[in-house]
């Protein structure tokens, strides 16, 4: 198999302005090569590629790329570095290929054209991994379980899980190869121009690669060096599978479930406000199609995550969308807002019941295999019986989130928040024509809205944490968790305001008092799950004595876990909310806003 990047690209618009580009390049080779048609199996046949990604885009943010090129008989799964994507080729050439991948000045042209082999510059490094495989259907999801034993689930399975992949873009490729030949007649590199088509919706621009022969590398790059000069040719700067992806309106790693809302400090505080609730709401829109499908449970989770987000930000900020004049004109009243505000809490007790299931069975084999006493064989009953659970609460879950009543609830919230978002645009943009000067804001801003808001989280915290004591009960650090998660999101809504080096310290602090609370509440609500469950199985006669050892031993086991939280939160609370840590965030505040 031979890897390397297409060197180059045919620009222009159309076919006949590509078709041009190729003879352009055709007729440069001919001023120092003599140039023949290769005829071969694999010239003029269209080979299909499916690139392959998770949802949230993780072999991409990994540099990695794999995707899938049927063949005669099965097909072959390819991963490459993001760096050096491989040639969408036939696989049998035996040449390495020569790109140019920096556009050259015309200055250096003349030097370039008649340098030795000794002063070129050398091809980059490439490298893929080949694997055939059988019953690899490329239109449909494929969980990390499909991939076949070998290098390429060795290098990915674990980051993929629990994510599946989906099949992202697929391209027809058509091939012809033309050999150069030195004037001895001897084939001293080839000239692959690739011509790819996403079936049913439009051609893409050719691609083309100048491939080495073993033994000529200097030739090989004398005719990159030709073809870079020629009128229309431009370096293949992107993979493929990127220019594909555009055509369809996307990019690769288009989609985040970061809160990253384009805000600035000089924003009108309700432009910035309606511009976070926003791209929360793309986020809940994005995944609630996978959700419904039950692809894998990350959809459900950021889709939860961002519910809870929602809820939190009307609970911090929402006043500011109904203040006045601005709520006269948005026509949104505090009634409206804490309407919106039950809605999403009815969104967040929906999904409740099957994260709560899916995050039992992700941990199962984990869970089961810290037991002592009893053995991993003694809880599958246990683990049919959470399967069987969670197929009834996921159909309730799909059917709610077809409703009617899901349905309007995005469509009223996002024509709100555009009106808002809307309003207060105009209304800056009159208060600039009318003062004369650019980014000038009547009103609170986004900047002092964040350092408000974001203070006033952070009291909360301290003050509810300072009083807790060995004898507080656990509802006491259930609700300075809830109060840390206030915190945290409002320090993400408003993170493009902060200087990263001071954000990046306070939430260091936070994220660890969070995983301290976090493993305490969960613990508590994992332990009184499982003896609902078990009572629920013993009813129903599905709890053989051995089962229901072996999850009193698993809830023995979390219950030991929250003691060793319970113990460490007194540290790290006073790493956080003690005197070094109010001076970051007085930092961060006062002097960290933009």
């Amino acid at each position: 198999m031979t890897p390397g990047l297409a060197g180059f690209v045919a620009a222009g618009d159309d076919a006949a302005t590509w078709d041009d580009v190729t003879v352009g390049v055709l007729a440069a080779l001919e001023q120092g090569f003599t140039v023949v048609p290769e005829h071969s199996g694999a010239a003029g046949a269209a080979r299909r590629r499916t690139w392959f990604d998770t949802f949230d885009w993780r072999l991409y943010r990994a540099d990695l790329i794999l995707s899938y090129e049927s063949g005669h008989r099965g097909g072959e799964l390819r991963l490459s570095n993001l760096s050096t994507p491989s040639s969408p080729s036939s696989p049998s050439s035996p040449a390495s290929p020569t790109s140019l991948t920096r556009p050259i000045s015309r200055a250096r042209l003349t030097s370039l054209r008649n340098a030795t082999p000794a002063t070129a510059p050398a091809a980059p490094a490439a490298t893929e991994i080949v694997q055939p495989v059988t019953g690899w259907q490329a239109s449909r999801p494929h969980g990390p379980q499909d991939l076949p034993d070998g290098a390429i689930a060795a290098r990915v399975a674990r980051l993929l899980a629990p994510r599946v992949l989906l099949p992202m873009v697929t391209v027809a490729t058509v091939t012809a190869v033309t050999k150069l030949l030195n004037e001895d007649g001897k084939i001293v590199a080839r000239l692959r121009v690739e011509r790819p088509v996403i079936t049913g919706v439009a051609a893409l621009p050719p691609r083309l690669t100048i491939t080495e022969v073993r033994g000529y590398p200097g030739q090989a790059r004398r005719a990159a060096r030709i073809v870079s000069l020629v009128a229309g040719v431009l370096p293949a700067t992107e993979p493929l599978f990127a220019d594909a992806l555009r055509v369809l309106g996307r990019r690769p790693g288009d989609y985040s479930n970061k809160v990253d809302a384009k805000i600035t400090a000089g924003m009108p505080a309700t432009e910035a406000v309606a511009a976070i609730l926003l791209r929360l709401l793309d986020t809940i829109e994005a995944n609630v199609p996978g959700t419904i499908r039950d692809l894998d449970t990350e959809f459900l989770h950021d889709l939860r995550v961002s519910v809870r987000r929602t809820r939190s930000a009307l609970k911090l900020f929402g006043d500011v969308l109904t203040r006045p004049p601005a709520a006269k004109k948005n026509g949104l009243t505090e009634d409206d807002v804490a309407r919106f505000a039950a809605e999403f809490k009815w969104v967040g007790d929906l999904t409740t019941p099957t994260r709560d299931l899916d995050v039992h069975l992700l941990d199962f084999e984990e869970t089961a295999q810290t037991l002592r006493a009893a053995k991993p064989d003694d809880l599958e009953p246990f683990r049919a019986y959470l399967k069987q659970r969670r197929t009834k609460e996921y159909r309730a879950l799909a059917r709610g989130l077809r409703s009617p009543r899901f349905v309007s609830l995005l469509q009223n919230w996002r024509a709100a928040l555009t009106k808002i978002q809307d309003n207060s645009k105009s209304a800056k943009a009159g208060t600039t024509a009318r003062s004369g000067q650019s980014g000038r804001t009547a009103g609170e801003t986004a900047g002092t809205l964040a350092a408000e808001r974001t203070r006033r989280a952070f009291a909360k915290v301290a003050k509810r944490g300072v009083a807790i004591t060995p004898a507080s009960p656990h509802d006491s650090l259930h609700d300075l968790r809830k109060r840390c998660k206030e915190l945290r999101y409002a320090l993400e809504f408003f993170a493009p305001l902060y200087d990263p080096v001071a954000y990046g310290k306070v939430l260091s602090d936070l994220k660890r008092l969070q995983d301290c609370l976090g493993e305490f509440q969960d613990t508590e609500v994992q332990i009184g799950e499982i003896r609902g469950l078990a009572t629920s199985m013993l009813a129903a006669g599905e709890a053989p004595a051995v089962t229901l050892l072996a999850m009193g031993e698993v809830t023995a086991g979390l219950a030991a876990r929250q003691q060793l939280a319970r113990a460490d939160f007194e540290r790290r609370f006073a790493a956080f909310a003690d005197v070094d840590g109010q001076r970051r965030m007085s930092v961060l505040l006062r002097g960290g806003a933009a």
